[in-house]
């Protein structure tokens, strides 16, 4: 099920479905002029009225990451909490698609977006939360406080009318020391996985059918029919306001400076490109044993084990697509579509149509997986099965304390971008990376949040006390694909997946890794980056 690359000459004469269409309300999109701040919205019950009014234009369901206010999760109780969390994405999708088929009356009618939409989404969010807590409660401290992040608000794009100089930061560790704690790459769980949820532990609160009837009446909802109408458009994003010329952008990357002591060397692990089409929707990191748990399409290089419900055997024991056999690690990230019309193999499927994401994936033209030592100290060697998750999969509502993909073009590559698409001039490839988390705890392979077990370095390279310095993986994805047409029928757009309230914002680009080096070669791309050598 591979796929090739879409090249630039054949796509640009393509005559495809509209961009108006796209952004003016096909298949999801409320509206594309969002006179109304991001960070306002409607319905928010914590925190009292807000400034938004009937009328004004809203695009998305803002829901508070409720991962965000667990602080600690009991070994015995983390799969059934990530469970529930996954179920709590579900939830937000069933609605979102709610919200996106009667845009016009939310637009007019408060009390309709209030009782259709925005309370019985908080009843159901309540529900789960509910048997959260009743879940770490068993074995842990019982979490207090976590009830308040059931109420969710509707809420404005402000991309829309920016002057589209982008965040000019780049994502270069911008950001990257505060709140990592933040928002996983959660995920929502499939529409058959309700008998789970009448599983063991989920009596504690009487209410729970309710919950399960209403998901059920809703599920005919995810369906894609708004989208047909639109040529296959997603319907709910990106914007034009998403994209800016790579020429329009200064220069912004600083390096940190090597101090004495530095780990100046390279490892480099060629897994491929995903010729080989290897794609999924799950998420094994975030939503472990949850079907579509990230409600988007991966790609993956590396381990072909990847899954939902791979063990940490599995992957021990899975194929490699690595040359170097002795990595069996697993690479993976939301697939970059160009929203063309043309249906992909999952326009009727999870994760694919039925999530609003649609449009032909794109095939990297190159992927390079480069493993780079710490500018102050030596690195040490990363634990097994070590789980790390970079970016945030929903930046747009969540705020951008977790972003951390960097967009830009070859030949350009000194100007990084983190909330916009790059246009590249004619002759250069779009270009996504990622710089993962260089610092480790020294005990954990993963985390209640799937983020604090690791760490961002400060701007001079140093771990936070109790961290120690392990090899940063970095991320290079390049793509041959058109530059964005707004231009009516003869549009087209490219965009990574996201869950379908998020937009299809490129803030919301992101990767995750889980180590399955051997010990052996492991310790020789210790070696090779502490010696400052090169090797691949």
């Amino acid at each position: 099920m591979g796929r090739t690359s879409r090249k630039r000459s054949t796509l640009a004469n393509r005559a495809i479905a509209a961009s108006a269409a796209l952004i003016l309300g096909g298949g999801g999109l409320v509206a594309a002029n969002f006179y109304a701040s991001a960070h306002e919205g409607w319905g928010d019950d914590r925190t009292g009225p807000r400034t938004q009014s009937a009328g004004q234009a809203v695009s998305t369901i803002d829901c508070p990451e409720v991962v965000n206010s667990i602080e600690e999760v009991p070994d015995d109780q983390r799969f059934a909490v990530d469970r529930e969390l996954a179920t709590l994405d579900t939830q937000i999708t069933t609605y979102y698609q709610r919200f996106a088929d009667n845009k016009e009356r939310v637009q007019s009618d408060r009390t309709f977006a209030q009782n259709e939409i925005l309370t019985p989404l908080k009843n159901e969010r309540l529900v789960i939360i509910q048997r959260i807590v009743a879940l770490i409660d068993r074995s842990a401290e019982r979490p207090e406080g976590l009830e308040s992040t059931a109420p969710c608000t509707l809420r404005g794009d402000d991309n829309d009318g920016q002057d589209g100089g982008g965040d000019q930061n780049g994502g270069e560790n911008d950001g990257q020391n505060d709140g990592q704690d933040g928002g996983q790459d959660g995920g929502g769980q499939d529409q058959n996985q309700d008998g789970g949820q009448d599983g063991g532990g989920q009596d504690d609160n009487g209410d729970g059918d309710n919950n399960d009837g209403d998901n059920g009446d809703n599920g005919d909802n995810n369906g894609n029919d708004g989208n047909n109408d639109n040529g296959g458009q997603a319907g709910n994003g990106p914007a034009e306001g998403d994209f800016v010329d790579i020429q329009s952008v200064q220069p912004n990357v600083q390096e940190p400076r090597q101090r004495r002591g530095a780990s100046r060397g390279t490892f480099t692990t060629d897994c491929g490109v995903n010729e080989n089409g290897k794609f999924n929707s799950d998420n094994v990191i975030a939503a472990p044993g949850v079907s579509n748990g990230a409600h988007h399409m991966h790609d993956y290089v590396g381990n072909q084990v990847n899954d939902a419900f791979a063990s940490d055997d599995d992957f021990a024991n899975g194929d490699t697509t690595c040359n170097n056999q002795g990595d069996k690690s697993t690479y993976y990230w939301p697939v970059l579509r160009l929203q063309n019309g043309q249906n992909e193999f999952d326009a009727g499927e999870d994760g694919g149509g039925n999530d609003q994401n649609v449009g032909e994936i794109q095939t990297p033209s190159e992927v390079t997986l480069t493993f780079e030592g710490n500018p102050r100290s030596k690195v040490t060697a990363m634990p097994k099965f070590l789980r790390i998750i970079t970016g945030d999969a929903k930046s747009f509502t969540n705020g951008d304390a977790n972003a951390n993909a960097s967009w830009s073009c070859t030949g350009f590559e000194d100007r990084q971008l983190k909330d916009k698409y790059p246009i590249c001039p004619e002759g250069s490839q779009v270009v996504r990376s990622f710089k993962f988390q260089s610092c480790w705890d020294g005990q954990n392979t993963d985390s209640a949040n799937h983020r604090t077990h690791v760490a961002f370095a400060d701007e001079d390279g140093r771990c936070q006390d109790g961290f120690q310095p392990i090899p940063q993986l970095v991320q290079r994805i390049v793509y041959d694909v058109p530059p964005p047409v707004f231009d009516g029928d003869n549009a087209s757009v490219f965009a990574v997946d996201s869950f379908p309230e998020q937009l299809h914002k490129p803030i919301t680009d992101h990767g995750d890794f889980i180590n399955v080096f051997d010990e052996d070669l492991m310790d020789e791309m210790v070696d090779c980056i502490n010696d400052g050598r090169r090797c691949q």
